[in-house]
């Protein structure tokens, strides 16, 4: 290798470029080149480093007492820290003949003296690595998305009247203050007064100019923390179909954020969507709406939005989706008398692109179930149109078994309870995700109550659900790094089974013992946390790990040919060094969560 390949290697290997052209040609005048044959040890708990090894070609294997820890190939770097602490559990040993740099260590060390973010590399944890690394990939890229707080943007000051100042003298304070709405102070309740209360309240109505301005006022403010991302303030906006929020500070109202204002300032798309589908009076009109999804997903990924802020905004758009279609449908004297509910990743607000349809009916009790059934059919359909997929289980509003009263689905949970069945387990789980988009939400509220009262306690099924998640093993292979799958997907790993599943249905499971509401997997997690099963490190890993599993999933459907559908199927081969060690990373902390999980519910004793 020319001196040039060897400069060019170095500073595209990471953290290596982080030293700069001079740094790298004098670390270049220290390193060796050496090779060692195969079954060679170079380090272990008797064997001191005395180097830093780069790998130029070949593999190593890292195991602490026989197991697999994990798989070092070309490009990378270790062990870096039986360097800084002198001593290790690991043992370091050559499976594929290697060929590779030694750079000593006196040099190594001085190093980390004196480059701090070199240091700040190989000092830090593995969740700030994770989110550093995150970074990275999008340096080239503004985020103001995550960024950008509420109290860096321009805020209105409020105008605030008292309840019975007359409406003509409320009007003249607003232009006095040169304000763009009214808060009216109703003793210890705040309500709004915008152009749209003027125009419905009094120049449509026959109310009265000299009127007390409360009369035609909206009480019930959508409020946002000072303190907040703006990112949140859009998904506010986005939800609620709302132009304003109430900007608040220790309780104390301090301003207003102006929708018009935020969207200048992230100059994106979302809110031409929302209105949109909110306008739309027409199947047609909202498949016009959807077709800008896909974009408005691929442009926040670029500017480096994490996955799961991107997926709580699709959620509420397809929320809004599923709302509209059901008021379409459903005769206005029949909303309030049933739930329509969403399951799934739908359920737990993680569904980023169309996968298939989870969806069920919850009908007041005393309901005739038979009344319902044209119109959840026809639901069905216009879900269809709009490019939800039929769910391969038939799991949707158009399945008799999903239509069902609040008594109904309470016998339904004893009845899977009972029986242990692949299909009962299946449909608890399927259910422990159920979040009401449109109609009556106390019905599931009422139907989840007895779903936590009627498990607490029952550590036996709680085991027999826990262990599906153990069902498939985790991709890390012993020679490659990663096991790929066979027959037509042989260079890809599925990103689901060998990750996903295991941290969804884990925290799922935990979700239902400890009586938790959220169905969003993170905030599962960091309720989790809250009650003290997981400290708050390991949740903070969790985290880390299924961001990453979703955020790699996502790069590969965006990037997959039109027509080509393997949402769950990953190459490594076309992923970065960086990708690929988050990747790893990601595996090892479901490999310890799955250890947990056996632990805590004694999967060792389920048959």
């Amino acid at each position: 290798m020319s001196l040039f390949d060897q400069k060019a290697l170095l500073m595209s290997i990471h953290p290596f470029d982080l030293l700069g052209e001079r740094m790298i040609e004098k670390l270049m005048t220290q390193m060796d080149i050496a090779y060692y044959p195969k079954e060679t040890v170079l380090i272990a708990p008797r064997v001191r480093a005395e180097s830093l090894y780069i790998i130029i070609k070949g593999i190593v294997n890292e195991t602490i007492e026989g197991e697999l820890q994990n798989v070092y190939g070309e490009r990378d770097s270790f062990d870096a820290n039986s360097l800084i602490y002198g001593n290790t559990q690991s043992t370091f040993s050559v499976a594929e003949d290697l060929i590779c740099y030694e750079l000593p260590k006196e040099f190594f060390l001085g190093l980390l003296q004196d480059v701090e973010p070199f240091q700040n590399y190989f000092m830090q944890d593995f969740i700030t690595k994770h989110q550093n690394l995150k970074e990275r990939q999008h340096q080239n890229e503004l985020t103001p998305f995550m960024v950008s707080r509420v109290d860096e943007i321009y805020l209105h000051t409020p105008c605030f009247v008292e309840a019975q100042t007359p409406i003509r003298e409320a009007l003249q304070q607003m232009a006095d203050q040169n304000a763009n709405v009214i808060l009216v102070k109703k003793g210890e309740e705040i309500g709004i007064v915008t152009d749209t209360n003027l125009r419905e309240k009094l120049l449509l109505s026959d109310k009265s100019r000299n009127d007390p301005i409360h009369e035609i006022a909206t009480y019930g403010l959508i409020t946002i923390e000072r303190s907040d991302f703006l990112f949140n303030a859009l998904l506010l906006f986005t939800k609620h179909g709302v132009k304003r929020l109430i900007v608040v500070e220790n309780d104390t109202i301090v301003g207003i954020l102006e929708q018009l204002d935020l969207l200048s300032h992230f100059a994106n798309h979302t809110h031409l969507i929302a209105a949109s589908i909110d306008r739309a009076v027409s199947i047609d009109e909202l498949q016009n709406a959807q077709r800008s999804l896909t974009h408005l997903v691929r442009s926040l990924t670029t500017k480096g939005v994490r996955v799961r802020y991107v997926s709580k905004l699709v959620s509420e758009l397809n929320a809004k989706v599923y709302r509209k279609v059901f008021e379409m449908v459903v005769p206005a004297e029949f909303q309030d008398k049933c739930a329509l509910i969403v399951m799934g990743s739908e359920g737990r607000g993680e569904q980023i692109l169309r996968s298939d349809q989870d969806n069920a009916l919850i009908v007041r009790d005393g309901e005739n179930l038979q009344t319902y059934e044209p119109y959840m059919m026809q639901l069905n359909e216009y879900l269809l149109q709009l490019g939800f997929p039929k769910c391969s289980g038939n799991v949707m509003v158009s399945n008799p078994y999903w239509r069902n009263s609040v008594s109904g689905y309470q016998n339904k949970i004893t009845e899977w309870s009972q029986t242990l069945s692949e299909e009962a387990l299946m449909g608890l789980s399927i259910f422990l995700d159920a979040h009401c988009v449109a109609g009556d939400e106390t019905l599931l509220r009422e139907c989840q109550n007895y779903l936590f009262e009627h498990f607490e306690g029952r550590s036996d099924i709680l085991a027999h659900l826990a262990k599906a998640a153990l069902a498939f093993e985790t991709p890390l292979s012993l020679f490659s790094g990663f096991v790929l799958g066979r027959a037509e997907h042989g260079s890809e790993l599925d990103i689901k089974k060998g990750g996903i599943f295991a941290i969804v249905h884990g925290i799922r499971i935990l979700s239902l013992e400890y009586k938790i509401m959220y169905t969003n997997t993170t905030e599962r997690i960091k309720e989790l946390n809250n009650l003290g099963l997981f400290d708050k490190r390991f949740a903070s890993e969790l985290i880390e790990a299924y961001d990453t599993l979703l955020s790699i999933r996502l790069r590969f459907i965006l990037g997959q040919k039109q027509g080509y559908n393997a949402q769950n199927y990953v190459n490594p081969k076309l992923l970065s060094k960086a990708e690929r060690d988050l990747l790893k990373d990601a595996f090892k902390i479901i490999n310890t969560f799955k250890k947990f999980l056996t632990y805590h519910f004694h999967l060792g004793m389920v048959v």
